[in-house]
């Protein structure tokens, strides 16, 4: 194995990993925190701004990000999940703008959002000459209505490639079943029986990923992505050994699935990084959960922003 070593402040962290050679990340003083590595993978800590200008350009495979929603949630003193939409939109742009240019071509970019900030998010993709695959709808339920509008109940995930897709896998989903007498909920216009038997094509609306929220399956006490989210993902448009940044680490939902799916990773987490590394390690997380769920969180700020 040859050793690659990257500079954090007056200390120089080495870790061994022959794949990850050309693709190193040169961090500088007192920005970024390598926190965490596997032979897969590494695990900064800091501002992600800071760690796609240290990224060389075209040097990563798939970028999925899962940013903050600009409701008001609490991620503690290093990010402030509440401002103006202008100013929330042009941070937007410059980490999706630096995403772009890291990306090697032929790479995908999955940017996981709320509708009303995937429509921007789109357009500026297209403004950058991102290749527009798919507008995917996750089909997940709030935790409370909000107030003068339809009960919201998706989320969206933005699929784009830089050109032509150089990966790309269309999985099978199993037929749907009734929950209680077992049987098939559509008969296909008779021709059931000439379905594939790994089931039906894959749709852009995802109908079949849970929201993850009970305290033993969580990581942490804010929202996280299921894993069977990112493994369709990176099924879909990556193979093994490939490397996948996620500019925003969370729960560690992404680096996870890509060590299980032998993917070389790259992320970054700017609060606190411990959930991710008990999660890497199989030490585990005790979570506590919020009185009030994250989406009723963001709804009862809207509320009370109108009714102010």
């Amino acid at each position: 194995m040859q050793e690659i070593t990257t500079q954090r402040g007056d200390a120089r962290v080495s870790m061994s990993s022959a794949t990850l050679q050309r693709r190193s990340v040169r961090t500088r003083e007192a920005k970024l925190d390598l926190v965490h590595a596997t032979d897969l993978g590494r695990l900064y800590q800091g501002d992600c701004l800071d760690l796609l200008a240290e990224t060389p350009e075209e040097s990563v495979d798939l970028v999925f990000a899962d940013p903050p929603f600009n409701l008001g949630k609490d991620y503690g003193k290093h990010y402030k999940d509440s401002v103006h939409d202008s100013a929330y939109l042009d941070w937007s742009r410059k980490w999706i703008e630096e995403c772009c240019r890291v990306l090697s071509p032929g790479g995908a970019f999955f940017l996981y959002n709320l509708p009303r900030w995937n429509i921007p998010n789109g357009e500026f993709l297209m403004s950058l000459g991102m290749n527009f695959r798919h507008w995917i709808t996750i089909d997940i339920k709030f935790g409370l209505p909000i107030a003068g509008k339809l009960y919201p109940s998706h989320y969206s995930l933005l699929y784009f490639t830089k050109g032509k897709p150089r990966t790309f896998t269309r999985p099978r989903i199993p037929i749907a079943t009734c929950r209680h007498c077992g049987k098939d909920l559509k008969d296909y216009g008779g021709h059931r029986n000439k379905i594939h038997a790994e089931g039906i094509n894959l749709t852009d609306v995802w109908t079949d990923i849970a929201p993850v929220r009970h305290r033993r399956t969580k990581n942490r006490p804010a929202n996280e992505l299921s894993e069977k989210l990112l493994e369709r993902v990176l099924t879909i448009a990556s193979e093994p050994g490939d490397l996948v940044l996620d500019p925003f680490g969370g729960s560690g939902t992404t680096y996870a699935v890509a060590e299980r799916m032998h993917r070389q990773w790259l992320g970054i987490e700017l609060g606190d990084c411990e959930p991710i590394i008990n999660r890497l390690t199989g030490a585990g997380n005790e979570v506590e959960l919020p009185g009030l769920g994250d989406s009723g969180k963001g709804a009862a700020r809207n509320h009370r922003s109108k009714s102010a």
